[in-house]
């Protein structure tokens, strides 16, 4: 790939998505599949004005062998100097870059129940420090492309060849191939907002998703929650774009209200582990049936990992007429997957989808119906068919989705 592209691609990661500002320091975290464009990121880090840019690598084969020979209780501790760091960032709030490049079935060696509860021991001990933080920091999720990943996605195609593909992808769904790719963003959020404000505008108390493959599912929204979609602001009002790319629209549902079944539409890789499809079944907002043919222990000990894991914290809305759709590419990440087809989450809920949600405390927040949970897990259910209907709190039902796409 050119390096004027991986240049232009960095410096739309620093600048438009995470918003650096003069003196920030900057978390990077990335796997090793690309050290060189690491490096030019780095550079545009700096040169958008960090003061500090750290980085944190990590490696799929490595969290193999951890979970292999050492015990539980290790793979489960956090060191002193570990909670020390955390504090440090709770109170410091660095930018926080991801770099996506991992194998979507990269851990699918690992001991499955020794790495789940590992997982939740560390998650549960640092999840008081992500609440702390939450909504303080700007943060920003892109990716480039791994050698196993890509051939995951071409796989009829030499390594390097597939590769290349795969960055010609990324570019393009990023929107990092226009001739000025920070005004397509914010020409794009500009349409995005447009959609949010007419959704939130018909006061909906329901959404209530059918289509043909047997998806039937009711999802019950807090009268205070709203659409959000594209860049974000933190608390003290720096905007930053979270996602690149992003093409929904989402909303915090009430917890404890879904009602009925969906069936996924495309895989979804969890924690290194790609599980194909499945279907899951909602009685009085949780899961109360799994059915997998590939990864149904895999699941179960998903939304088992704490009392939320099982109901919903999201509903997203993208239609299937969009640029990464359309593109027919499978990208086996959900990042890009997520942004082909209208998806919903398990787990921890959005609190800034609430109206005025900076007025409130976070206890305020999750008894208006906020799901919390140690996980975030995003099922894409978006087919060429799904209908979805808004319920008014009149009563009247409105015609949201129609064909896979937006009644506009």
């Amino acid at each position: 790939m050119k390096k004027t592209l991986l240049r232009n691609y960095a410096r739309l990661i620093a600048r438009t998505g995470a918003r650096i500002q003069k003196g920030q320091e900057v978390l990077l975290f990335a796997q090793l599949d690309q050290p060189e464009f690491i490096e030019i990121l780095v550079d545009e880090c700096y040169k958008a004005g960090a003061s500090r840019v750290d980085v944190e690598w990590s490696w799929q084969p490595l969290k193999v062998l951890d979970t292999r020979y050492r015990t539980l209780k290790s793979l489960s501790k956090i060191e002193d100097w570990e909670f020390a760091r955390l504090e440090h960032r709770t109170v410091t709030l660095p930018v926080r870059i991801y770099i996506l490049s991992e194998d979507p079935d990269g851990l699918a060696r690992i001991n499955k129940e020794k790495h789940a509860k590992a997982v939740r021991a560390v998650s549960t001990a640092v999840k008081p420090y992500r609440d702390r933080a939450d909504n303080r920091y700007q943060w920003c999720i892109a990716a480039v492309p791994g050698k196993s990943w890509a051939k995951k996605v071409f796989p009829g195609m030499r390594t390097s060849q597939a590769v290349e593909k795969l960055w010609e992808a990324i570019l393009s769904a990023s929107r990092a191939l226009n001739d000025d790719p920070s005004k397509a963003w914010e020409e794009h959020n500009a349409e995005l907002k447009k959609l949010c404000a007419y959704i939130n505008s018909l006061g909906l108390t329901e959404l209530h998703y059918t289509a043909g493959n047997g998806t039937d599912l009711r999802v019950g929204l807090m009268p205070q929650a709203e659409f959000l979609g594209g860049g974000e602001s933190t608390l003290s009002g720096a905007f930053f774009n979270p996602n690149i790319p992003s093409e929904e629209i989402f909303i915090t549902p009430k917890k404890g209200e879904a009602e009925g079944v969906i069936y996924s539409s495309k895989p979804f890789s969890y924690r290194g582990q790609l599980i194909n499809s499945f279907m899951l079944r909602f009685e009085k907002g949780r899961v109360c049936e799994i059915r997998s043919d590939d990864a149904q222990e895999v699941l179960e000990k998903m939304i088992s990992l704490d009392d939320g894991a099982s109901m919903l914290g999201e509903c997203a809305l993208v239609p299937y007429d969009s640029p990464i759709s359309n593109s027919g590419i499978l990208f086996y990440n959900t990042l890009f997957d997520e942004n082909a087809a209208c998806h919903l989450a398990l787990g921890e809920g959005f609190t800034n989808c609430v109206k005025d949600y900076d007025k409130y405390t976070l206890e305020e927040l999750r008894e208006m119906g906020v799901n919390d949970s140690i996980i975030h897990e995003d099922i894409m259910i978006g087919t060429p068919d799904l209908s979805i209907d808004g319920i008014t709190a009149s009563g009247e039902t409105v015609p949201i989705f129609r064909d896979g796409n937006f009644v506009i």
